[in-house]
């Protein structure tokens, strides 16, 4: 494998990112992905690969952390309603109410069995805020929204692995019961957190004793990994092992002043690693969705995206509406939820696991799949400022 390709890459996303000047309009991961299309014809980018091991294992726990590190903890106690409910019940009830829909919408004109048809749901349902977090914030100025998508986005990465998983055992052939499935949503869960909780205890005894700011940050590059390939290595689930451990050093770093200086060390490290990281995503993701956007199910394409448009906006307008939070969303706050829940990583994550099986139906599962999550990576992307601006008026 030759690096030479990836280092043109990051200069790429270094170019967009300091002249697009106006990423509320036009957003970066759009661009990039448009970007990284165009690039996929050009021969010197065809030697570029993205494998699902290179987004599991390598970008997501430096995403997932910065994510975690800077989500305030006093929003994160405010909303921990929201967030819950929407990153588990309100993520299953998607993927099954969008697996339905899909099923019935499709059947009348395109051969997709049951279980393909919540494969792609299962597929379409993880939500990735990367793209829309900082609109909300400056168009909307609105707590409630910003907060609970970006909450709720960290949490169903998780959910959905051990969703996604029994979905696609079910369509291999060897499905686990509903009673399996709940006690290994329960493992899995518990047993990254607990993880996470412990590296995270750990890093932060281990920090006042290494007073080389370098050293430190060096630290949380050894923690980051080091939780996830733990939780792993347990079979228990890494991304909320990550989670957990960003989450606990962020809430001991706000209640202690006495390693500020470390925490700018670290901001300025992981903001790095994460501009990069995204910048490196976005372009392979349209890189490795090109040959996949030419075929003759464009207008199911379509209609999926419709359809998981309508059953978020269902799920999230129906559990926060019985929720008894103070305050209460909106319908238009409940709306402008709905409208944010963009694909992204993990979405792509799940294409490649399909993809690696070689299982029935592959190409059409793979080519459905990808377009959906390129098609809402650019309208969603691009329609969160407007529906911000209109919210306001």
């Amino acid at each position: 494998m030759t690096i030479a390709p990836y280092i043109f890459l990051l200069f790429i996303g270094y170019v967009v990112y300091t002249f697009d000047r106006h990423k509320e309009v036009i957003p970066v991961p759009p661009v990039l992905v448009f970007i990284g299309i165009v690039l996929s014809f050009i021969p010197f980018f065809q030697t570029v690969d993205i494998t699902a091991d290179l987004i599991y294992h390598v970008m997501l726990p430096a995403i997932l952390f910065v994510s975690a590190y800077e989500f305030p903890i006093e929003k994160l106690k405010r909303y921990a309603g929201n967030i819950f409910v929407l990153g588990t019940i309100g993520m299953l009830a998607t993927a099954v109410v969008t697996g339905l829909f899909i099923f019935s919408s499709l059947s009348l004109f395109l051969s997709l069995p049951l279980l393909a048809a919540f494969l792609i749901a299962a597929v379409l349902v993880p939500t990735d805020p990367v793209s829309v977090v900082q609109i909300l914030s400056k168009d909307l100025n609105d707590e409630l929204v910003s907060t609970t998508v970006e909450g709720e986005s960290m949490l169903n990465d998780g959910t959905s692995i051990v969703a996604f998983t029994f979905i696609f055992q079910a369509y291999l052939g060897s499905a686990m019961t509903l009673p399996q499935a709940a006690l290994e949503l329960l493992f899995v869960s518990a047993g990254g957190i607990a993880v996470g909780a412990a590296g995270g205890w750990l890093y932060n005894r281990a920090v006042p004793l290494t007073h080389e700011r370098l050293y430190q940050v060096m630290l949380s590059i050894i923690l980051v990994y080091g939780v996830f390939l733990t939780a792993e290595a347990v079979h228990a689930s890494g991304v909320l092992a990550v989670i957990s451990t960003g989450l606990i050093v962020s809430l001991t770093f706000s209640r202690s002043h006495r390693e500020d200086h470390f925490r700018e060390s670290l901001d300025g490290f992981w903001k790095t690693i994460e501009i990069s990281v995204l910048s490196l995503l976005f372009l392979l993701i349209g890189i490795t969705a090109a040959p996949y956007l030419v075929h003759s199910y464009w207008l199911a394409v379509v209609i999926i995206f419709i359809i998981t448009l309508f059953t978020r906006w269902l799920v999230v307008a129906g559990l926060l509406s019985l929720l008894p939070s103070n305050p209460s969303p909106t319908n238009k706050e409940s709306f402008l939820i709905s409208l944010t829940g963009v694909k992204g990583a993990v979405s792509v994550y799940f294409i490649l696991k399909v993809q690696e099986q070689a299982v029935a139906d592959t190409e059409l599962i793979t080519a459905i799949a990808f377009s959906a999550v390129i098609l809402s990576l650019i309208v969603q992307s691009l329609v969160i400022h407007p529906a911000a601006l209109k919210m306001r008026e």
